[in-house]
């Protein structure tokens, strides 16, 4: 599609999907965020908290699959609808009650609604991207606005903390006016009159047979990405408050500055590509956050953890971009269908991630626990090679997928 060809009415809706990137990261900013006040306030054990933490990706999983079952007998627009004011009601559902069984239903309805969510608005990007053609690439916005969003739930919760707000009262007023605010831009979702068959084409791409060996180190980049990820937002919180011993306020910095940097990151990642090259860009991405881990484990005191954190952000904010675009170089004629495989992958690492950075915590102490993604990042060193100008060219047609 030309710009010529780009209505008004796409814009619209590219717009809309953009905000609800933006909603996302904050309600998923500030429920991370303020896990050491959940836990106080259900009373959850050190030893349960990594349980509940690795329980929320696997519903997030199962929400996600039966999610796109739903997605093909309506659209991506009408699950979106639905799903994406239930995210923001749970988060109200958390802050809520005060027994452990309580908080046990609350994230499990999170964690199975944000699956539903994400598996909604990732088709309706694929779909906004196929509609916008493949030499204009929007798919990067999105990713900045979940960062965006991002750091507005996480200064959320440093406003909560600060000002002595029950969680109910946070959360409650953000998960009502988000989902009022969600309910209106999803007026001007895309639907069929603006995707054509748009949706069709990219589940069609994604469903394609196409081999997954030449995909594993990508695979591999993608989850130890992701383990770095899942350890920032599941552990800096509670790394501050018992490793630091810092005041609750405190402990909603981390995520606040990790964030920042991602979304800088993000936004001039593609000229240090152009500059540097992705094999380069993504060795450096690897080595910046493995420093960033480092300087977490050994720091003495609170600002220089939130510093620590903040280079975590540069170094990842380069690798799961490339991840995608290195697949996409893979499988030039069905790049959706290697976008939709590496995805599984953000899954993986969140699932290992959360409770493995926990269960070391709880034996060993937090930061002998963040080592652990410093020394897995730097595996993308070993598999940075497949980054580079793809000499693999796309399987004939009688390619036997593995």
């Amino acid at each position: 599609m030309t710009p010529s060809e780009i209505t008004p009415r796409l814009r619209q809706a590219r717009s809309a999907l953009l905000f609800s990137y933006v909603a996302q990261g904050a309600v998923f900013a500030l429920l991370v965020t303020r896990i050491p006040g959940i836990q106080t306030q259900y009373k959850i054990s050190d030893g349960m908290l990594p349980i509940f933490l690795a329980a929320v990706p696997i519903l997030a999983g199962v929400g996600s699959i039966s999610m796109e079952h739903v997605v093909k007998k309506t659209s991506p627009r009408a699950v979106l609808r639905v799903v994406q004011p239930l995210v923001c009601l749970t988060l109200l559902g958390v802050g809520l009650g005060d027994q452990m069984w309580e908080a046990a239903v609350a994230l499990a309805a999170f964690g199975l609604a944000v699956g539903g969510l994400d598996a909604s608005q990732a088709m309706s990007a694929v779909a906004l991207q196929h509609r916008y053609g493949r030499e204009r690439s929007i798919m990067q916005a999105f990713y900045a606005a979940f960062s965006l969003g991002g750091i507005i739930g996480a200064s959320l919760a440093w406003t909560q903390v600060h000002f002595k707000l029950s969680l109910l009262t946070m959360f409650g007023s953000v998960g009502v006016v988000v989902a009022l605010s969600v309910l209106v831009a999803g007026r001007w979702y895309a639907g069929p009159e603006e995707l054509g068959r748009a949706v069709e084409e990219a589940t069609e791409a994604a469903n394609r047979s196409i081999p997954w060996k030449p995909l594993l180190p990508l695979c591999l980049a993608m989850c130890v990405a992701y383990i770095g990820d899942a350890t920032v937002s599941n552990w800096a919180a509670k790394y501050l408050q018992e490793g630091l011993h810092s005041s609750d306020q405190m402990t909603t910095v981390p995520y606040n500055a990790y964030m920042v940097v991602m979304l800088v990151g993000r936004l001039l990642g593609d000229s240090r590509v152009q500059s540097w090259g992705s094999v380069r860009t993504v060795r450096l991405g690897a080595a910046v956050c493995a420093l960033g881990f480092l300087l977490v484990a050994v720091s003495p005191g609170a600002w220089i953890a939130v510093a620590a954190f903040a280079v975590v952000g540069l170094g990842i904010s380069v690798i799961v971009p490339q991840v995608f675009a290195a697949g996409g170089r893979l499988f030039p004629k069905d790049s959706d269908a290697a976008v939709a495989r590496l995805n599984i992958f953000n899954y993986v690492g969140f699932l290992v991630g959360a409770p493995l950075v926990g269960g070391l915590a709880g034996a060993m102490g937090y930061r002998i626990a963040m080592l652990v993604p410093m020394v897995l990042i730097l595996a993308v060193f070993a598999v940075s090679k497949a980054f580079g100008p793809s000499a693999v060219q796309q399987p004939a047609a009688d390619t036997v997928a593995v």
